[in-house]
């Protein structure tokens, strides 16, 4: 199997795991504009492997099977289309694209072609989250009604708002750059897909920083804890217009509410899911394996901080948690052995069109916004693979 990679900038990581020639799997060939990171990248993956700056000549090489899209977010539904097209099995990095339309029109070439997509919600991958999923299905909090997430993204300024992140015609919103894993989290974790979304948000803080990099310059997206207080940050997008700060709702096709909060210049990193049943909730304190504990309230009585019962979560290689090994893998075993999928396509478009829609509401005065739902026979189609 041999497979192309579109995109060497922050996530490379992810195509380098898929390099397993003892497996039989090489990666071969790379596409980048910029030539940066190629020698890096060939040390540490295939030193034979070629390498190209424009994409349309890596999807004409015939011998490719799939390729492996790592480019930035608003470049991801003119990427995974071409590949598609051009015969080539794709993972894709989350979000699947910035617009509903975009993801749309992915769903569309992949059914029209037959090629496998997989789209990167490494997060279902996570043992944390995956120990929460399990005690939902075993009932341990009853009939699942409501699910809350919150976000403190202690490095917001270094990683979003110092390049394209910050625009909205590169990323719609941070709303759907970042929250599109916690979108995804409370859809899988509560059995449902957001189909009416209310927001609010302000950008707060970053738009009274004075302190730019010039338009022709990268931004340096590499982050300190000596970049404090948020305020004093240097360096950051000439252009600034995406929220720093955000809060949604969410009503899910099944009923279930949901809430979900965003800051970009909390003093912590932290990202707390709280799910309730009827019965019961769980909630997580910490998300990193080896360094998190899923705790379950199933009795009635007073706050107890510690809950009823404790689950720590045992360390797991890899990067995020042990997630990136095992998503690259799935994807693999997806395309050459036809095995199962954790994530469908259509999965993946719902968490961006929950996040474009939470946009556009707080955009508008937080006027609700429905969401159109995909049909039946497209959900149908790349449920095939899916696991339950």
């Amino acid at each position: 199997m041999r497979i192309g990679v579109i995109g060497l900038g922050r996530r490379r990581y992810l195509a380098q795991l898929a390099h397993q020639p003892e497996n039989g799997v090489r990666v071969v060939a790379a596409a980048d504009p910029r030539d940066t990171n190629w020698a890096e990248f060939a040390e540490r993956v295939n030193p034979e492997m070629t390498f190209v700056t424009d994409y349309h000549e890596l999807l004409g090489f015939s011998e490719l099977e799939a390729v492996i899209i790592l480019s930035s977010d608003f470049l991801h539904e003119e990427h995974a289309i071409a590949a598609l097209e051009a015969g080539k099995d794709v993972y894709l990095e989350k979000p699947m694209a910035i617009t509903i339309e975009g993801c749309d029109k992915i769903l569309e070439a992949a059914f029209r072609t037959g090629r496998k997509l997989s789209v990167g919600h490494n997060m279902r991958h996570l043992d944390t989250v995956r120990k929460m999923k399990e005690l939902i299905a075993a009932g341990a909090i009853g009939e699942v009604r409501s699910g809350w997430c919150r976000h403190f993204c202690c490095y917001g300024g270094d990683a979003y708002f110092k390049d394209w992140h910050a625009e909205r015609d590169k990323s719609t919103s941070l709303l759907l750059q970042k929250a599109c894993h916690d979108i995804d989290m409370l859809h899988w974790l509560c059995g449902g897909a957001t189909r009416r979304t209310t927001a609010m948000g302000n950008l707060t803080v970053y738009n009274r920083v004075e302190d730019r990099h010039a338009p022709e310059e990268y931004g340096d997206a590499d982050w300190s804890f000596d970049n404090w207080p948020p305020h004093a940050q240097t360096g950051l997008n000439p252009v600034i217009d995406v929220e720093d700060l955000s809060l949604m709702l969410m009503e899910l096709d099944n009923g279930v509410l949901c809430s979900y909060e965003q800051c970009h210049y909390a003093p912590d990193g932290w990202r707390n899911y709280t799910i309730i049943g009827t019965e019961g909730r769980i909630e997580n304190f910490g998300d990193v394996p080896g360094d998190a504990v899923v705790r379950l309230w199933n009795r009635r009585g007073e706050y107890m901080p510690d809950g009823h019962e404790n689950f720590v979560i045992p360390p797991a290689e890899g990067g995020h948690g042990g997630a990136d090994p095992r998503i690259i893998d799935e994807f693999i075993a997806y395309v050459r052995d036809d095995g199962p999928i954790t994530t469908s396509p259509v999965e993946a478009r719902n968490s961006v069109a929950a996040g474009c829609a939470a946009t556009k509401s707080l955009r508008n005065g937080s006027i609700p916004i429905d969401i159109p739902p995909v049909p039946s026979e497209t959900v149908e189609y790349f449920a095939r693979n899916l696991l339950p």
